[in-house]
Order: structure tokens, then C-alpha cells, then sequence
């Protein structure tokens, strides 16, 4: 399925500090007057800024995202189901991979590794590092901690100092590409839980810091393949057949021939009703549908219906 482009997500959002975070740059300079911990810096908008890796981002929504798989879905297949949820990513050799058909690698992959990847098939997202709207507006400041003994009650280590970000607001782009809407889903439902402060990022998350909220500017889900139909509100994929009403979502396995959907385990319908006209891409080729701004109607709708089809994913895979 990579060497096809049939849909494509693109969440734009700003990550916000709720408090003290820390992504440290996993080296400790020379210069004796900074802190022992610094946090991650980069080039950007003519000057040093700190950031926040796309693959810290990537990193801890993934973790969540098995955490949700494993508590709703499981680790292995339940009741007969075809689907594995998760696996374990740093102990899985991945030998039954070797050798099979990209169908088949796909199709014994788990969810979580069908999303982000394994060492057999490619990742389907992709999230930009997260720069700072204003540095004007970024905070940064020093703390102070020790390591305490467990048995003595006294000082183990430091006392150390490290530096901390406290406000500010960081830009950044998740893609999805090549998506089932259940997929699309699950996104929402970590997004949630990260806005919500049920995980953090960065360092010391279990002492305080990490908390971050949420914000969402815009989401753009493009059809590359596909033509507008306005006279008859219809969407039209290009040289093969298949249209649907504009007011639904598509999943990848609406694109796929039956017997290629059944191939990858891709389910078939995969769409959802949604109240935003399509429209054309740009240069005149391509359909896409915009949601736009936080609001009740914007991004969030997205993840609603998104989210639908995830918990039918949920029900047809425990019936």
C-alpha cells in the first residue's frame, strides 16, 4: 500500500506547556554555567530556539496509543478475532515476518505496528518537529532536585540543576497517510487523553512535569486520487470504479477492490457521514475536506466520527 496514495490526513495543532516540561538534549555540554540538563535546541526563525522532536512526539503517542489497544483490545487475538492489537516493540524480533508477502506482513503486523511501523513494513505517520510560534513568548527557567536514598533518607545524588520550559506555544503537523478511519480514531482518542493530562512528555513526567495541553488549528483529509462530481455531489475515483455521496469520510479500504481489502484485513465499508463540503485540491486536482479552528464543529467533529469507526472496529472484532 505504500506505493499508492489513496487518502491523506494532515492535523495541524499547537502543543501548550500546562506546567514545567523537559525534553532533554541527551548530552551535557562544557560550559559550566549551564544547566547539568538543557533542554533539546535547534537553529529556527533566524536564532536558537528550543523545540520539541517530532520523534519525542511520536514516541510517547505511540506508547499511549498500545496502552488504549491493550486495555480495550488486548495483546493477542480475542475470540477468535483475526486482529492482533499490540505487540511488544522492544522484545519482538519479528521473525515470523521475514520471507512473506507485503500483504501478508501487513496482515500479521499488530495495530499499533500496521500505524507506526515495525522493522518489516514502514510507518503511515509522520510528525513534524514542534517549532515555537513566538520565542518571544517561550519561558524557560532552572530547577533545582536531588536523588533521595530509599534506605538512608539522605541525598544519593546532586544536588544537579535542569532547565525547564514553562509557556510558550509549539506548532506542529501529524500525517496520516494511507489511513483506515479506525486508525484516524485511535489518533483522537491519545490527542484526548494528552490534552486531558493522561500522559506527558519528556522527562520527569512522574514528578510533575510534562503536562502540556492541546490545541487545534486545522485538519485536511485529501483524496489524491479522486474528482468532485458538483453537479451530482458525488466523489469519483479516477480510472477505476468507485464514487461515494460528498458528505462522507473515507477509510483506505473504500479505494480497494474487495479481494485487495480482504488481502491487507482492510474493512470494507470504511466511511462515515460528515457535514463539510469536499472541495478541490489545489492546481485543480484531488478532492480534500477541511476542518478548521478547536471548536465544537472543527477538528474535534473529525475525531468523532473518526472515532466511530474505531469502536465498530471494536465490537465487530469482540462479536
Amino acid at each position: 500500500m505504500h506505493k499508492r496514495f489513496v487518502n491523506h490526513c494532515t492535523i495541524e495543532l499547537s502543543v501548550i506547556p500546562d506546567g514545567p516540561i523537559l525534553i532533554k538534549s541527551g548530552r551535557e555540554g562544557a560550559n559550566p554555567t549551564k544547566p547539568d540538563m538543557e533542554f533539546v535546541e535547534t537553529y529556527h526563525a533566524g536564532g536558537r530556539s528550543i523545540y520539541l522532536p517530532g520523534s519525542s512526539l511520536k514516541g510517547a503517542i505511540r506508547a499511549h496509543a498500545e496502552r488504549i489497544v491493550r486495555t480495550v483490545g488486548r495483546d493477542s487475538k480475542p475470540n477468535n478475532s483475526n486482529i492482533i492489537w499490540a505487540n511488544d516493540p522492544l522484545n519482538d524480533k519479528y521473525d515470523y515476518l521475514k520471507g512473506l508477502e507485503a500483504t501478508d506482513i501487513y496482515k500479521k503486523s499488530s495495530f499499533t505496528d500496521q500505524m507506526f511501523g515495525n522493522t518489516s513494513i514502514a510507518s503511515r505517520i509522520r510528525i513534524e518537529d514542534a517549532y515555537p510560534v513566538d520565542t518571544k513568548q517561550i519561558k524557560v527557567e532552572e530547577r533545582n532536585g536531588v536523588a533521595i536514598d530509599r534506605v538512608f533518607g539522605s541525598v544519593a545524588v546532586g544536588p544537579f540543576n535542569y532547565q525547564v520550559c514553562t509557556a510558550g506555544e509549539f506548532h506542529t503537523k501529524i500525517h496520516l497517510k494511507n489511513f483506515s478511519l479506525g486508525q484516524l480514531g485511535l489518533i483522537g482518542l491519545v490527542l484526548r487523553d494528552l490534552n486531558d493530562g493522561w500522559f506527558g512528555l519528556g522527562f520527569a513526567k512522574s514528578r510533575g512535569l510534562g503536562t502540556v495541553a492541546v490545541k487545534f488549528n486545522s485538519a485536511t483529509v485529501q483524496y489524491p486520487g479522486c474528482e468532485l462530481d458538483q453537479q451530482n455531489r458525488k466523489i469519483l475515483q479516477i480510472g477505476t470504479p468507485g464514487e461515494w455521496d460528498w458528505n462522507h469520510l473515507l477509510g483506505v479500504g473504500e479505494f480497494l477492490q474487495d479481494e485487495e481489502a480482504k488481502k491487507y484485513g482492510f474493512l470494507k465499508p470504511d466511511r462515515q457521514e460528515t457535514p463539510i463540503r469536499p472541495e478541490v485540491m489545489n492546481l485543480g486536482f484531488g478532492v480534500q475536506l477541511k476542518w478548521q479552528d478547536d471548536g465544537e464543529s472543527g477538528v474535534p467533529d473529525l475525531f468523532t466520527r473518526a472515532v466511530r469507526s474505531w469502536g465498530q472496529l471494536l465490537r465487530g472484532a469482540a462479536a
